[in-house]
């Protein structure tokens, strides 16, 4: 399976507002594995940028005037992603400015979902972590993930974080990392000693207590036989074993 983990910044929160996508980042996996393929660009969103978004991504907007606008690029990105998964945590917000932008070109309009299948990391870590925080730092927490070099978000940073927290959440396979981590090392621990034979549990010896019934008990249950052979016209089981 082709997966393309995919995550985007924004001038702002609302479509409805008029924002654009000013960066998107993408990471493509086959069969769970980095490809090492990527696509990523930042995009002239040709209006200011609100300083809540400002503040979380840090991109301005003098930074992006010498960059293309999303129309420039809309061919390159719909080619990378063509026929794959997307793996996107919120989907519905950057799927949302996606559309956006596609209804913006001329021509015939579609939508991500024409052209991709999405599925959702966060409602997938809701299902796996019901009650429980999931955002995506929260999630790196979770997974024993660094993102400490997080300082702003990036659409191609977070896509990278994202797909380590994908393959965790999903069954633990994740090689992302460029080097050795203390997450890696302890996988390809646990790796090495899946191949040894498993160790049977063992609980240490001890007396059981046995309890006896005392005079008044056992007239009570045997009262209680009574009722029971009753009942049945004398057919009662424990009466009638030796």
């Amino acid at each position: 399976m082709r997966q393309i983990v995919l995550d985007t910044e924004t001038t702002g929160l609302e479509i409805t507002a008029g924002n654009r996508i000013i960066e998107i980042g993408c990471i493509e996996l086959v069969s769970r594995r980095p490809t090492g393929k990527h696509f990523h660009r930042y995009l002239n969103p040709e209006r200011d940028i609100e300083e809540g978004a400002l503040a979380v991504h840090g991109i301005t907007r003098a930074r992006l005037e010498r960059e293309p606008t999303f129309a420039v690029i809309a061919a390159e990105f719909l080619e990378f992603v063509a026929g794959a998964e997307l793996v996107i945590h919120n989907a519905p917000f950057d799927v949302g400015f996606l559309d956006a932008e596609l209804a913006r070109l001329p021509g015939d309009r579609f939508r991500i979902a024409d052209r991709c299948r999405v599925l959702d990391t966060l409602t997938l870590a809701r299902e796996i972590h019901p009650g429980q925080r999931n955002s995506l730092d929260a999630l790196c927490k979770r997974y024993g993930i660094d993102n400490s070099h997080r300082e702003y978000h990036g659409a191609l940073l977070d896509a990278r974080i994202l797909a380590d927290v994908y393959l965790a959440m999903t069954g633990g396979q994740s090689a992302l990392e460029l080097g050795e981590s203390p997450r890696t090392a302890r996988r390809d621990s646990q790796a090495e000693r899946s191949d040894a034979p498993a160790a049977r549990a063992t609980r240490p010896a001890a007396a059981l207590k046995v309890v006896a019934a005392n005079a008044e008990e056992l007239a009570a249950h045997e009262a209680m036989l009574d009722r029971i052979a009753k009942q049945s016209g004398g057919k009662c089981l424990f009466r009638a074993l030796p």
